[in-house]
């Protein structure tokens, strides 16, 4: 059997690392997108790196808040690769501030980057997904979307909109072999837990009812359990991996 393609956006990132890495042991062909602002060299030192480890994992260029910028980046992994089975909307930025001070630039480039960017990646590999009868798309979400975060109105409400998306294209194209979820990562412990000060990290830990900060790979365990063969019955579903921060 031809291995399944996945691509994860936001690839090189901490959590993208460990969704692309499972993805690969699970036996995909796995693409990671990345952007970094033109930084071709950066994701090129990650590829080396991870190939160091025996991961093979190819990269595709794209800025996910421009959609033909996103149409080039699908096709060049069509020509190179083959259509996409298994994408991973991963990709995302945040510009915290409270609303008083948040500029229109602040509120537009969330906005573009967390959820059009979802819009447009999934619009340009449906209509693969649904000729093949068979698709795996994951978005990942935040426990901020959840529940609302202080300083982040634009990121939560990006974040909350993915919820909204997931259920409609679900119930687009359930009967068509393909499923559509949403992860909500809660505090994971990725260089954008572990750069804040220790003082106030702490104060984010105790706060987590199992007493610790998750790991990326738990993430990618997520993933990986929606985006199996047998997977399928599970759609329009958001699991909730934040240790019991936020129950509801």
């Amino acid at each position: 059997m031809t291995k399944r393609i996945a691509l994860v956006t936001g690839g090189t990132g901490g959590i993208g690392t460990s969704i692309c890495k499972r993805l690969h042991d699970d036996g995909y062909q796995v693409i990671a997108g990345y952007y970094s602002g033109g930084k071709h060299e950066k994701a090129q030192q990650w590829q080396s790196q991870l190939k160091e480890e025996g991961y093979h994992i190819a990269l595709a260029y794209g800025n996910i808040r421009d959609y033909d910028s996103c149409a080039a980046c699908i096709e060049g992994i069509k020509k190179d690769f083959g259509p996409v089975d298994i994408l991973v909307n991963n990709g995302g930025i945040t510009r915290d501030t409270t609303l008083r001070k948040m500029s229109p630039e602040h509120w537009d480039d969330v906005i573009a980057t967390n959820l059009t960017s979802v819009f447009y990646m999934t619009r340009l590999v449906i209509n693969d997904m649904l000729a093949s009868h068979w698709g795996r798309i994951v978005n990942i979400s935040s426990i901020n979307g959840e529940k609302g975060q202080f300083g982040q109105a634009n990121y939560s409400a990006a974040k909350a909109g993915m919820y909204g998306f997931t259920k409609a294209v679900a119930q687009e194209v359930a009967s068509k072999g393909i499923t559509v979820n949403t992860v909500s990562p809660g505090y994971i412990a990725t260089s954008m837990i572990m750069d804040v000060p220790e003082e106030i990290r702490e104060q984010i830990r105790m706060g987590i009812p199992v007493g610790r900060f998750g790991e990326p790979e738990e993430i990618a365990r997520v993933v990986s359990f929606l985006a199996a063969e047998d997977g399928g019955f599970i759609t329009g579903a958001n699991i909730s991996a934040n240790g019991g921060q936020y129950m509801h």
